[in-house]
Parts: C-alpha cells; sequence; structure tokens
C-alpha cells in the first residue's frame, strides 16, 4: 500500500538488537518512534583529601564551598585541575508504544491472533536471564554445544543495542522496564501497550560506542558554524 507520496523521504524507524547471536534472536523495531527522550548524565564535585562521609560530621570547617574560594583556585585553570570529578554513565529514557490497529486493518493473521503480546514477549526476554532460555536449552541439548560458543550464551540478560538514526549506535543496560496494556482483543491478547524503559550506556573502547562518539564529537564540530553567535553575548572585557 502507498500513502501517494512517492517521493516523500523514509523515515529511519528506532530499534533494540540483542548483540551477538543466541536463541531465539531478539529484535523490536520501534512502531513509533518515541515521542521524546529523556537523556542525563550525572557529575559529584569534591576536593583533594574530603573526608568520607564517615568522617564528615568530625570535619564541618572544610567544604567543597570553602574549597572554591581558597586562594589557589582564584585562577579557575587550577580550579578545574585541583577539583575532583566523578562523571557519571549516560542514562537515557523513553515510551515505546505498541498498536495493534493498522495491521489488524490489512488482515495480519499473526496480529488477529495474538496483537502485540509477541512485540512484548520479545521486550521481556531483552530483561531476562539468556541461560533461562526454554528455546536455547533444548536447541542445546539436541545438537550440543559447539567449543566456546553457548545458544543461551550464560547468566546474564543480553547485551542490547539501542539503535536511534545512523548517529545513535549504543550498547545499554536496560534498567528497568514498564509494561502497560490498554487495550485486549475478545481473546484477552493485547492489541495496544506501551512500555517505558530506561536504560544506561555502557560506555568504553566498544565498536559501537566509539562509533557513535565520534559522530558526537564531528556534530560539535559542525557547531562552529554558529561561531558568529558570540557577538551577541556579553561577555566581561
Amino acid at each position: 500500500m502507498t500513502d501517494g507520496f512517492p517521493n516523500k523521504p523514509k523515515i529511519l524507524r528506532g530499534a533494540f538488537v540483542e548483540f551477538g547471536l543466541s536463541l531465539p534472536p531478539l529484535i523490536v523495531v520501534f512502531q513509533f518512534n518515541p515521542v521524546q527522550l529523556t537523556r542525563n548524565r550525572g557529575l559529584s564535585f569534591t576536593f583533594p583529601g574530603a573526608p568520607l562521609a564517615s568522617e564528615a560530621p568530625g570535619y564541618p570547617e572544610r567544604t567543597l564551598r570553602k574549597f572554591h574560594g581558597e586562594k589557589d583556585n582564584a585562577n579557575l585553570l587550577n580550579l578545574q585541575r585541583n577539583q575532583l570529578v566523578t562523571v557519571e554513565e549516560q542514562t537515557i529514557g523513553f515510551d515505546i508504544r505498541l498498536d495493534a490497529t493498522g495491521k489488524l486493518d490489512d488482515g495480519d493473521g499473526v496480529t488477529e491472533e495474538f496483537g502485540v503480546a509477541p512485540q512484548i514477549a520479545t521486550l521481556e526476554l531483552m530483561v531476562t536471564p539468556k541461560e533461562e532460555s526454554l528455546i536455547g536449552a533444548a536447541v542445546s541439548a539436541l545438537f550440543g554445544e559447539p567449543k566456546g560458543f553457548s545458544f543461551t550464551r550464560g547468566a546474564n540478560p543480553p547485551l542490547v543495542l539501542f539503535i536511534f538514526g545512523r548517529k545513535r549506535v549504543l550498547p545499554v543496560n536496560i534498567n528497568s522496564m514498564n509494561i502497560t496494556e490498554t487495550e485486549f482483543s475478545t481473546h484477552l491478547n493485547p492489541v495496544r501497550a506501551t512500555v517505558a524503559v530506561n536504560l544506561t550506556v555502557i560506555e568504553g573502547a566498544s565498536v559501537p560506542y566509539m562509533y557513535t562518539r565520534a559522530l558526537t564529537e564531528v556534530m560539535s564540530v559542525l557547531n562552529l558554524a554558529n561561531i558568529t553567535d558570540v557577538a551577541d553575548v556579553a561577555i566581561p572585557g
């Protein structure tokens, strides 16, 4: 079916894709892209020689604020070098919307029978230890396990890539997944649902993360095209 606009640009869709082969392979392409993404990175600041939390009541005389006010730190470059900063990993939160209406109108057999239950089931398996996979265990029992390979891939939940356009391919841990089923078929299969997810980006030297990090730095360089806007900022001489 066409919408009558052959030259309409293709809209990319986000997805969760399991990294590495296991059974069953886990892939969820978002039916609708999230309306919004919430991204957060926390930082905490302290200073050399700061007392531990258990010691702090006995050392009320030196605080981070007083450290900032010390003479050596009047030079902000000195302060930047001297204060101790802990940078937390980035977290991402958004809602995934699932709706069977379109495929029901198209007469899709799987959707008519099960609604959006297959997509929900795949999302649930993304937060379930792979060693609990009944299919993977059955295949292993039937065919054995090649040296260095497991169909169930260990005791942890799967490692998932969050793909959102060409510039964001991020390995993530799924911190939480809240599923709200809102409408049901006559067989009580869900036909509409919202899944709220919270992710932690796995930062490090992995290829997906370094690819995304490189593109982030490229985007920052492109922002230099707006450098003339600094003329509208009041900067003390």
